[in-house]
């Protein structure tokens, strides 16, 4: 007990005389560096209580942690905390890279399943599958293990030996390998999409995604393109530096890209494009949508403010916080929110207001009080406080209920293992097409998969017959009611038939992705892809174009149907934990 009250001593005393204030704590004077010290002091008296009294044994590193999470959360969704155990993720969050085998897992039953195989990789090469279920790692079982403790096994050092068995079609397969350095590619695709249009999909800002961005503009520019469609839907940001650095492949020396602005003086600067541009003239297109944030709202918002080029799709995300790594003690690590950022014209794209929640709690978004109007370099009007609003709004048509429930249910995925083990080959993904036979095989699919789910429709009247019977009106009215529910209830076939299109499009999609990997997925959804073809549409229209850069043309709001590619980023967010290995 001495020696405990001794450490709480030295870090009393550590604090008040790095703060600078022992005068004023003897003085029992409020200030912030004694309200600190005072605070530090109870939490530590709490816990040495915990630790002493309470009735179970404490695990110290778990019960601190949740408190430092708690605290942290507070604050704002970006400010984390990441101990020492979780060093493998705080290196993935910020290169890319991991050390593992090359695969996407995900849960759903007593094995996780391989949803996805990087192409390349050790995974890969050794024949591992999507569809394949993770039976044992180095010969210990994985039944009942979550899916994020399978991938903290699947992971280690790069160069290390691995023995993976899978259940693949009520087979046993045993697999050996080595583990590899892991980089998942910021560029999954590029290409030409016509003789004129080159195309690159970019997917997050990790360290050195420039030059993979450089890479693909360089490789398109050999095909004399005359204009450029730059693709960061639902690329959810990173490194700052690294989006100054993609601006400046479109926009020569000395434009300012951002700046930034915090409580710590240090960390206020202002960041310029310092090199001669790839290409400062060809046209260009970036298209975005809500889940477009971060860097990637820099690159989006730069583009738009010099008037660079034009941007399509939904209003982005609204991230204008920065966020720096603090190393702590004991080889953990602090990401905190150190500025706001700030865009050419001078605005701040940042959505939330979190500096001022609300009474329970909950955060707002960015009063219309306090939104300002900015002018781009031609005198465009923009706003801030709400992401980047496109030039060409284009408002998203969500897929049908019965489409997101045999998604997030996993029977596409399901169909398209069976599908590929019964169809060694297909050519190329732009030959590719489901059949009617092939979907027949689909319904039939469901039907002994005993598939079936309740409309929002149906569940609303459910829940209205359970209100009416607790207030006594279900008797009176229980014609009307059994003649409500005959008439929307819904049927398969009926489903099967009314959203063919967007259910064949998901199934035609994952099943490619067998075959071809993501790359492949990407270029078939390409043709398909409403956003893509307004880009391409305006891009060729030179007077169009212009007249939008020129600000006189104003913003046409159109209607889009989603791509399944968009649709699918929506679903996973909803669906089953998911993780690397």
């Amino acid at each position: 007990m001495k020696k405990m009250r001794s450490g709480r001593l030295i870090i009393i005393l550590s604090l008040l005389i790095f703060g600078g204030v022992c005068t004023g704590f003897f003085a029992l004077q409020e200030t912030r560096d004694f309200r600190i010290a005072k605070n530090l002091d109870i939490f530590f008296s709490l816990f040495r209580e915990l630790n002493t009294f309470y009735v179970d044994e404490i695990n110290p590193d778990k019960v601190i942690k949740t408190s430092i999470d708690d605290m942290l959360k507070s604050l704002d969704p970006y400010t984390v905390y990441y101990p020492e155990s979780e060093a493998d993720e705080f290196t993935f969050m910020t290169t890319g890279k991991y050390g593992g085998i090359g695969s996407l897992v995900r849960g759903g039953g007593d094995y996780v399943t391989i949803s996805e195989v990087y192409k390349g990789f050790p995974a890969d090469l050794a024949g591992i599958k999507a569809g394949d279920l993770l039976k044992k790692v180095d010969g210990v079982s994985l039944k009942g293990t979550s899916t994020e403790k399978v991938s903290d096994k699947l992971k280690g050092s790069a160069g290390t030996d691995i023995s993976v068995t899978v259940e693949r079609n009520g087979k046993d397969l045993e697999y050996k390998m080595k583990r590899e350095k892991i980089v998942i590619p910021p560029v999954p695709y590029f290409g030409m999409i016509d003789s004129n249009t080159g195309y690159i999909r970019f997917t997050t800002f990790t360290q050195g995604c420039s030059q993979d961005v450089k890479n693909a503009l360089v490789a398109l520019k050999a095909n004399n393109p005359k204009q450029i469609i730059l693709d960061l839907r639902s690329n959810p940001g990173g490194l700052l530096t690294e989006a100054v650095e993609i601006v400046n492949f479109f926009v020569g020396e000395g434009n300012a890209v951002v700046s930034t602005k915090g409580k710590v003086k240090q960390f206020d600067e202002e960041f310029k494009t310092t090199k001669a541009a790839l290409d400062d003239k060809i046209p260009l297109a970036i298209l975005i949508n809500s889940g477009t944030a971060s860097a990637a709202e820099i690159v989006a918002g730069a583009i738009q403010d010099l008037d660079r080029g034009i941007i399509i799709g939904q209003r982005s995300y609204g991230k204008g916080l920065v966020q720096v790594t603090r190393p702590l003690s004991y080889n953990t690590q602090l990401k905190v929110t150190t500025a706001k950022y700030y865009i050419p014209s001078g605005r701040c794209v940042q959505a939330l207001d979190f500096s001022h929640p609300n009474a329970d709690g909950s955060v707002g978004i960015i009063p219309d009080s306090l939104i300002s109007e900015f002018k781009t370099r031609n005198g465009r009007i923009v706003k801030n406080g709400g992401g980047i609003t496109p030039d060409v709004p284009m408002l998203p048509e969500s897929l049908s209920q019965v489409a997101s429930e045999l998604y997030l249910r996993y029977f596409i995925f399901d169909f398209a293992t069976k599908y590929y083990w019964a169809h060694p080959d297909i050519k190329t993904p732009s030959q590719f097409a489901l059949s009617d036979q092939d979907y027949a095989d689909f319904r039939d699919f469901l039907i002994a998969k005993k598939f079936d789910y309740k409309t929002v429709t149906e569940q609303s009247l459910n829940e209205l017959i359970s209100n009416a019977k607790k207030e006594k009106y279900y008797a009176l009215h229980k014609d009307l009611f059994n003649e409500i529910e005959k008439d929307i209830t819904h049927s398969l076939d009926q489903d099967l038939s009314i959203f063919k299109p967007e259910i064949k499009e998901l199934l035609e999609e994952e099943i490619i992705g067998r075959y071809f990997y993501d790359e492949g997925a990407i270029a078939w959804t390409i043709k398909k892809d409403s956003l893509i073809n307004k880009a391409i549409e305006i891009l060729n229209n030179k007077d169009k174009y212009s007249s939008i850069l020129n600000g006189s043309t104003g913003p046409q709001l159109i209607t889009q149907k989603d791509t399944p590619a968009s649709n699918k980023k929506k679903l996973q967010n909803k669906g089953v934990f998911t993780a690397s290995i």
